[in-house]
């Protein structure tokens, strides 16, 4: 059986700024023939991504391992099309940017070029214009800024999901509402803008997940009051809760719960810890006359109906008129996560070896 054929050091090093993809035209320049090309592929050791476009078997089921899946094929096609004019954008760039979005919309590598309209397999390049200040570098892409990237894709999905993607950008301080509305006032004649105005108009960038985002809006297509997002609630000096949602007036907290809260809990607590620790809050506040709601997903599909009238009959009744606890509204959002978006950088076991002017600033 033949050695597996390893990449040359000077193909190997750059690769992993860019999720681990090579080209035929990277090995051709080091030596490597078409010859030993398709006897690695055949051996399994490479993977022929597209015609010309190759990653290591290794470096794939690292991708994959991270869900970074939708960054290769991204870049994949960058490679194969060799446009230096193209940049990602629409839901790729999303993707790039770390923003929430529907489940299928990285399906199809999305780009844009100010020269040239092309489909192909599993990709779309649209021809538009691209104004300097609207495209960025980050890491491997070549990419629509926060804000041009918000706009496009606002005027094709689903409301919820485009309010929830500026929501997320205003809260990562990835854009600004005054970016957005130059993007908007250069996109001013573009089809679908004005769904990308409302949802802009929609966005708080308070809210700290997909599920808030979505909490606030239904609630306002209820007809329920306007609550406060993201409230401090102060005992004796101790913060003992940031609720997601406040009614002053009847001291009601709204609280939006995803199992992820409880599944992958912050600060290294297990998931018992994070629940024991909720409860306690919880139950302190409760005894001071601060009472909860909680919505889940379901309540805000099938249970709207039942949801609307616990928040109604709950307001129905008065907060107490002293108050042990202290209410204190966050003028801006708090970034918790710790999803920062991708900027192609490939992480592999050997990356503990320090090279000199070769460590990646963050996962280096």
């Amino acid at each position: 059986m033949p050695a597996p054929l390893f990449l040359p050091l000077a193909i190997d090093l750059p690769v992993r700024r860019r999720l681990g993809v090579f080209t035929a035209a990277d090995l051709t320049a080091s030596g490597i023939g078409k010859v030993e090309t398709a006897a690695a592929v055949r051996a399994g050791t490479w993977v022929r991504l597209r015609p010309g476009v190759f990653v290591t078997a290794a470096d794939l089921a690292e991708v994959t391992r991270t869900s970074r899946r939708p960054g290769l094929d991204a870049l994949a096609v960058m490679a194969s099309l060799d446009r230096p004019s193209a940049v990602f954008s629409g839901a790729t760039a999303a993707w790039i940017w770390g923003l929430p979005g529907p489940r299928s919309s990285t399906d199809v590598v999305q780009l844009t070029d100010p020269h040239r309209w092309r489909r192909g397999t599993g990709w779309l390049m649209t021809r538009a214009t691209l104004p300097d200040e609207d495209v960025v570098v980050r890491g491997a892409y070549r990419v629509t800024t926060a804000a041009r990237t918000l706009v496009d894709v606002a005027r094709i999905w689903p409301e919820v999901h485009a309010v929830a993607a500026v929501d997320a950008a205003l809260l990562r301080r990835l854009t600004s509402r005054e970016e957005l509305a130059a993007v908007l006032a250069r996109q001013c004649f573009v089809p679908g803008v004005p769904r990308a105005v409302r949802a802009v108009a929609l966005a708080d960038g308070r809210a700290e997940s997909w599920l808030e985002t979505c909490g606030r809006l239904t609630f306002a297509a209820l007809g329920l009051p306007r609550f406060v997002p993201q409230v401090e609630l102060w005992v004796d000096g101790t913060l003992l809760k940031v609720v997601d949602g406040w009614y002053p007036e009847a001291a009601l907290a709204i609280e939006f719960d995803g199992r992820i809260k409880y599944q992958r809990p912050r600060y290294g607590r297990t998931p018992d810890e994070e629940l024991w620790r909720e409860k306690r809050a919880e139950d302190h506040l409760r005894s001071l006359g601060v009472r909860f709601v909680r919505v889940a997903a379901e309540d805000l599909n099938g249970g709207r109906d039942a949801l609307e009238r616990q928040v109604r009959r709950s307001l129905e009744t008065p907060g107490p008129t002293v108050r042990d606890f202290q209410e204190i509204p966050r003028v801006e959002g708090r970034f918790r996560g710790e999803d920062t978006g991708d900027d192609g950088w490939l992480p592999r076991a050997d990356d503990r070896i320090v090279v000199p002017g070769l460590t990646h600033p963050r996962r280096g």
